[in-house]
């Protein structure tokens, strides 16, 4: 269904789980809330850091999360529009 959104009144990604990558070389995975005043509120959120060492890839991670499911590391979180590079809906990840 082509335009449909999930929650109507609310973004075309409420509630849904998507993959934020951002400059910083974090990657967030979690539902997406809301977007305002330059941020993305995202809950029940993954977090992959590329600068902590000794952690699989950002890509074996995110297959991982869409076949096991996402580890919850925080329930809310707000990253800053300016620092995100690309928002995909984790159900489109192959």
């Amino acid at each position: 269904m082509t335009g449909h959104v999930f929650h109507p009144g609310h973004a075309p990604l409420h509630g849904i789980t998507v993959v934020v990558e951002t400059r910083n070389q974090r990657t967030y995975i979690g539902r997406f809330d809301t977007e305002d005043g330059g941020a993305v509120h995202i809950l029940d959120v993954g977090v992959h850091d590329l600068t902590a060492g000794g952690q699989v890839s950002k890509d074996d991670y995110i297959k991982k999360c869409a076949k096991f499911g996402v580890p919850k590391q925080h329930k809310h979180l707000i990253v800053p529009t300016a620092d995100i590079t690309r928002i995909t809906r984790l159900g489109d990840i192959e």
